[in-house]
């Protein structure tokens, strides 16, 4: 039986990958920090920010809002303090109607290729 390697998750994330994932600079992910109590990624002795998967999603939590949505920093943290657990979910629900959005326009795209 061949040796079958391991598949290995990256767990733990540069701020330059998570800016590079967001579409943003690094500097926004650092006023993001200083601005949101929930983004509180760790630091290495180098003083080097380590964002964990969990940080992420508070990112693009931050980013939905922020980016997507137009509130100001000042409305998202008031959204983010008044319902967290309602915002987290409405943020959820519109990730997932995304995914279903792409898999029917590849499914449109395989049927426009066929025709």
């Amino acid at each position: 039986m061949p040796y079958k390697k391991p598949k290995i998750e990256k767990v733990i994330f540069t701020i330059g990958e998570v800016a590079k994932m967001m579409d943003v600079e690094t500097t926004v992910i650092r006023y993001w920090e200083n601005q949101f109590e929930a983004l509180k990624p760790k630091k290495n002795k180098k003083g080097n920010r380590l964002f964990s998967k969990e940080d992420i999603e508070v990112v693009k939590l931050i980013h939905h809002l922020v980016k997507e949505r137009g509130l100001t920093i000042k409305g998202a943290k008031q959204k983010l303090k008044d319902n967290p657990e309602g915002t987290s979910h409405d943020f959820e629900i519109v990730k997932k109607l995304q995914k279903i959005k792409q898999e029917l326009m590849e499914i449109r795209d395989k049927m426009g290729n066929e025709a």
